[in-house]
This record gives structure tokens, sequence and C-alpha cells, in this order.
């Protein structure tokens, strides 16, 4: 009993060390969270979410020629919400025309992709938390929200010192070749409201919170700035289960099989295969042969496919390369590329989930779901593809003496990692030590 209280003497002596804000959030019963605390200090917050969490309008011009006539009924009616209800599409029998209407085109002579002729798309509500939501009833905690209830609780307002920064699933950051005007036209917005949001706060510089494919663009907008920029205007990252460039099979499955994030109960993964084809960022993120080597990823009978045979295995699979020759030095690198943002960065995974790490098509038929081989992750991304592009963002920031911390907490998924009541407690007692 005398050792229990002197245990807990010396965690109160050891509270009193930490900044003020994180300290109270600690020491709070979860109830108690937000009740009478407000922080002594404001580092304005941008948030982006998850790759199934922004919402896409579209518009309809007399360009468009509908493959059935009831795609064309919203022609020259102005804008409509074309991703933001599951139910909404299924009940007004949509699903065949979303996936027409979001579907992009490869242009061979921009090099670039673009919407379907006569479909117009916009991104709504960029600069609030709000312009991300899950797509169904299933999760309403999904997409940041619970984090975003939170952060709110402690005095943060949307648009005042809370921002998001929604964008185009369909699209991918620019790469060496591969120009996206989608993504150049994006950052430059992310920048006017990083500068805006620190102007509006006293000049403090923002701190970014970013989850699964949110995280990996904020990554890529950073590192597409000039460090003295970032110096200035970022105070901190704070990464949860960012989608590293060091792939996963997920990634992987989902070219062979249909988007895991968009599905529906009327419209398996398989019937969206060929739109989630369509996009740039479908060939982001695929197993790195620096991380995966010679391994595995996809067996049949007839022959296996590693990270060195993406080529072969997506013509096997009759993925469409027409226009693509430009693009395929990009989407199949032989290096890993890790380039570190070189500002104080906090990054947070799960592990010890159930997370594939092969797939098997016995019969070579790519037209039915395969068996799933597993390993260790967070239920999405490989652990081995986290500890490596983690290992590389150590060393790269230990090399300038710029803070990396890498939080690891066991049993926990990439979805929930900003839900779970530990999780979350966690990453918001990083939040609020960044904001002091």
């Amino acid at each position: 009993m005398a050792m229990n209280k002197a245990l807990v003497r010396l965690l109160q002596l050891l509270l009193l060390l930490l900044p003020p804000s994180l300290r109270d959030y600690l020491w709070a019963a979860p109830s108690d969270h937000g009740v009478g605390q407000k922080l002594q200090v404001y580092h304005p917050i941008i948030m982006s979410a998850g790759i199934s969490c922004p919402v896409l309008e579209a518009r309809l011009t007399d360009a468009y020629t509908p493959s059935l006539p009831r795609c064309g009924e919203l022609k020259g009616k102005g804008w409509f919400p074309l991703w933001n209800s599951k139910q909404d599409l299924v009940d007004h029998d949509y699903v065949s025309c979303f996936e027409e209407q979001m579907s992009l085109v490869f242009d061979p002579v921009t090099n670039d992709y673009r919407n379907q002729p006569g479909v117009e798309t916009r991104v709504p509500d960029f600069g609030s938390t709000y312009g991300f939501s899950y797509k169904d009833d299933s999760c309403p905690f999904c997409c940041n929200v619970k984090l975003r209830n939170e952060l709110e609780a402690l005095g943060y307002r949307d648009g005042d010192t809370l921002f998001g920064v929604p964008y185009d699933i369909r699209h991918a950051p620019p790469r060496p070749g591969q120009p996206s005007e989608v993504y150049s036209d994006y950052f430059a917005h992310v920048k006017d409201l990083v500068q805006n949001a620190s102007a509006k706060n006293g000049n403090k510089p923002v701190i970014f919170v970013g989850h699964s494919f949110g995280g990996k663009l904020i990554l890529d907008f950073v590192n597409s700035t000039p460090l003295p920029w970032r110096k200035q205007f970022i105070k901190h990252l704070v990464l949860l289960s960012p989608t590293p460039p060091t792939g996963f099979m997920e990634a992987l499955k989902n070219l062979a099989s249909g988007p895991s994030c968009i599905h529906f109960d009327a419209a398996p993964h398989l019937a969206l295969r060929t739109m989630w084809w369509s996009f740039a960022s479908s060939l982001l993120s695929l197993p790195s042969p620096t991380v995966f080597a010679h391994e595995p990823l996809i067996i049949t009978k007839q022959r296996n496919y590693s990270a060195y045979d993406y080529p072969d295995f997506l013509a096997a699979l009759g993925f469409s390369m027409k226009g693509m020759l430009p693009f395929t030095k990009w989407v199949f690198p032989t290096n890993m590329s890790v380039e570190a943002p070189m500002v104080p960065t906090t990054y947070l995974s799960g592990f010890g989930i159930q997370t594939i790490n092969q797939v098997v098509f016995w019969d070579g038929n790519f037209d039915v779901y395969p068996e799933n081989v597993y390993g260790n992750g967070d239920g999405v991304v490989n652990w081995n593809s986290v500890l490596v592009f983690t290992n590389e963002l150590k060393r790269q920031h230990c090399l300038k003496n710029v803070l990396f911390k890498f939080i690891k907490i066991p049993n926990v998924t990439h979805g929930e990692i900003a839900i779970q009541d530990n999780s979350l407690k966690i990453i918001m007692a990083e939040i609020l030590e960044a904001n002091s």
C-alpha cells in the first residue's frame, strides 16, 4: 500500500513537469475532457482524413453523353453530390452512373488525368474540417469526427483555429515526369490556407494532423514547400497511420479486386474495379521492392508475382495500359524514395492486427475474390513497411537534429486509431504537447 501511494505521488510530480494543457488533459477523467478546459495557447490545427472521407460534387454539361438515359437526368441542373451518400446512390439507382462520372481519362497530350467529357467536379468545403464525412451511418466517428469533437471541446473552432483540407480522392500528387494540375492547384490552396490560418492566429505556425491517405498528402505537401517556409509556418506534423511510400499489400489487392474504400452492398468491390483503375491514386503505395523484395505477393498455380513483377501482373489482370507508358517508371519504382519533412514530427501507428501479406488466386481467375494470407500490421498497412519508412524518416531527422517521435500502439486498427479511447487519448496528448 505504501509503495502504491509513493508511485502515485511520483506520477503526480512527473505530471507537474509537463506543459499545463497536456498535464490537465492527461490528469482528467475521459468524461471530463473539455469540461472547463481551454488551451492557454492556440496553434491553428489543419486536419486531413482518409481516402474514403472527402466529398465530391459534379456538374454535367451539354458535352456529357450518358451511357444510360438516367445518368443524364441531372445534365444542366447545376452542382449535385456525386460522392457523399452511399444510400442516396442506391436509392436513386445511380451506382452505375456514379461509376461512369467518377472515372478519369488519361490524356497523353497533357500527360495528365482529366474528367470524362462533359463532367465537371469540385471538392466542397475546403478549409473546413466538416468537409470530411463517412458515406453511410455505419461509422459516425470515422473521418476524424471524434478527434474533431475532442478538439472543439477544448475550445478549437472550425474556420477560426481549426481547419480542414479535403481533396479529390481520384488524383495523385505530382511526381517526376508526371504532372498533376489538380494537385498543383490543391497544394497552392493548402499553402494559402496555412498562411491565412497563421495570420489569423497571431502568426503562430500551424499543426498538421493527418490520417491515412490524408497523412500521406500532408507529407507530400510539406515536402513540396521550401524549407525556410516550412520552418516559419509549420510547428508540428502529427501523422496517424499515414499510407507510406514504402507501400502496402491492400493497395495491390485493390487493383486486383476493386477498392475497399469505395463499396456498396448493391455494388461489390469487383464491380467498381474498372473505375478504380482509372484513378491516378490507385497506383500509389504499391508494395516497394525495397521492403517486399522478391517475396510472392500475388500467388497463382501458374506463377507468382512479386514487387518486381507489376507490369506482368497488371497485364495478366487485364489492366489497360493505353496511354500509360510515360507513367510506368513512376508506377513501378525499383528504388524506394523517402523524403523526410524536416519539421518536428510525431508518427503514430497501430500494430498487432491481422494484415494482408499475400493474396492467393490459385486458379489465376482475378474475377473472384482471393484467399488472404495474413501477417502483422494495423489491418491495412503492413508493419514491415511502417518500420522501414519510420526508420528512414528518423535517420534523416536525426542527421539535422529535428524531432521525430514514433509511437507504436498495440492492437489498434488503421481505421480506429482516432476513435478508440486509448489511442485517441494518446493522439490528443501529442497534439497538446505540440501546442505548448
